[in-house]
């Protein structure tokens, strides 16, 4: 039985320094993965990502295969890692010469998901895609269908789902123990710092936006915890130039109105000071009635009762000596042996959804093609039923809302509403 999986990661850029490479390098470590691919457009990043001095301490026996071969290009012949082209197809070339079945991390801009996860399910891959999965809800459907069609994976990082506190929640909440969910208040601001980093090139009016980049997460968490559906969006910005001159909506409020008539109301943006203490400050309230009583369920998502304050300061961006670090979602700790071990929900996502696809495999190796193609769609529909992993069919909502969104707030934030039943779209709201 084929007991590992192997890995291709498309974006070599800072998610997957900061939370992709060390899950995958973990899983690799305790055997579920085999080899590591990375492949980005440039030697460069893929040389910034081998060269990384955090993930070199934590992982000193482990590398990946990168493309382009940032070895290669190193020399001193007529092609340097610098002055190397940007080579954005490299990606298909990669992806051909996979064995079918592997998993394939998609960690790229959000208005390239579709195209990128669209040929990855050609080829006949799982897939492990960070957040929103896709702009438009014809793509989702698309690409859904593509994924059962050949009884693939498509899991989607939304992390949240598997902080314990999100399951603590959604367990009551279904049980009937705090009544009807009726207003709520969800905010997450990124560290400033993003104003200068690669986002200010992609995350532009005519792709994304606050909202739709980070808003989704506590979407998805308000639907996950009360089983309720989205039904209307309003989102207000302001078009602001980020540094380099690109316009983008950097800051955003934005309403989400639920089926049951309760609204959320979300700030977003990227402006988190610096010497904040958090590494981004962010956090959920929900109001809920019954029958006599109130109930209430209050998440402050960055605060988590931790303090610390070292001598001096780190180097990365964002660095500060007093901190609030968050010991829940994703940090690299000593547990002994080798290196250092990720913990928390943000790699216990992608180690769900890596070991769910492994799984497939595992469960239907050596049966005749027609027999595992059957028990694969059996899988996957029992996957998407349990609601723990993020696919295209239980989150479908969330690509319906980014939809709406997008039509809001590139239309000065007029009123969007979700229509459901057998063809779910988006319109503006009749008054």
């Amino acid at each position: 039985m084929s007991d590992k999986i192997q890995c291709l990661i498309i974006g070599p850029g800072m998610i997957t320094e900061t939370e992709i490479l060390p899950a995958i390098y973990q899983l690799q470590r305790i055997g579920v993965i085999s080899e590591i691919k990375i492949v980005g457009t440039r030697a460069t990043s893929i040389k910034a990502l081998a060269d990384n001095p955090t993930l070199k301490t934590a992982f000193p026996s482990q590398s990946f295969t990168g493309y382009p071969d940032h070895k290669k290009s190193a020399g001193s012949g007529k092609t340097s890692v610098r002055k190397a082209a940007s080579q954005p197809d490299l990606y298909k070339e990669v992806l051909a010469a996979l064995p079918p079945r592997q998993l394939v991390v998609v960690a790229l801009p959000d208005q390239i998901h579709f195209e990128v996860i669209k040929e990855v399910l050609k080829h006949d891959q799982h897939v492990l895609t960070v957040k929103p999965f896709v702009l438009k809800y014809e793509q989702s459907v698309e690409l859904e269908k593509m994924a059962r069609e050949r009884g693939l994976l498509v899991g989607i990082e939304y992390h949240k789902r598997l902080d314990d506190r999100a399951l603590m929640a959604r367990r009551r909440y279904l049980m009937g123990q705090f009544g009807d969910f009726r207003v709520g208040q969800a905010h997450l601001v990124e560290k400033y710092y993003y104003m200068r980093s690669n986002f200010q090139n992609w995350c532009t009016c005519e792709n994304s936006d606050a909202f739709t980049y980070i808003g989704c997460h506590f979407v998805d968490l308000t639907a996950f915890i009360t089983g309720l559906k989205p039904t209307g969006v309003t989102v207000h910005s302001k078009a602001e130039p980020w540094p380099n001159g690109n316009l983008g909506y950097l800051w955003t409020s934005a309403q989400v109105d639920w089926e049951n008539g309760a609204t959320l109301n979300l700030l977003n943006g990227f402006g988190y000071p610096e010497e904040g203490a958090g590494g981004n400050t962010q956090g959920i309230v929900l109001h809920t009635a019954g029958k006599d009583a109130a109930g209430l369920i209050s998440h402050s998502d960055q605060f988590r009762g931790v303090k610390h304050s070292i001598l001096k300061k780190g180097t990365s961006p964002g660095n500060t000596a007093y901190m609030e670090p968050n010991p829940d979602f994703f940090q690299m700790i000593d547990k002994g042996g080798e290196g250092l071990t990720p913990v928390g929900y943000g790699y216990r996502t992608i180690e769900n959804i890596t070991k769910q696809a492994l799984r497939i495999n595992q469960e239907t190796e050596g049966l005749d093609e027609k027999k595992a193609l059957a028990k694969r769609k059996e899988i996957v529909t029992a996957i998407d039923r349990e609601g723990i992993v993020a696919t295209p069919a239980n989150s479908s909502y969330n690509v319906l809302v980014s939809e709406a969104g997008r039509l809001s707030i590139t239309n000065n934030g007029r009123p969007v509403t979700i229509e459901y039943g057998k063809n779910p779209r988006v319109k503006f709201k009749e008054f």
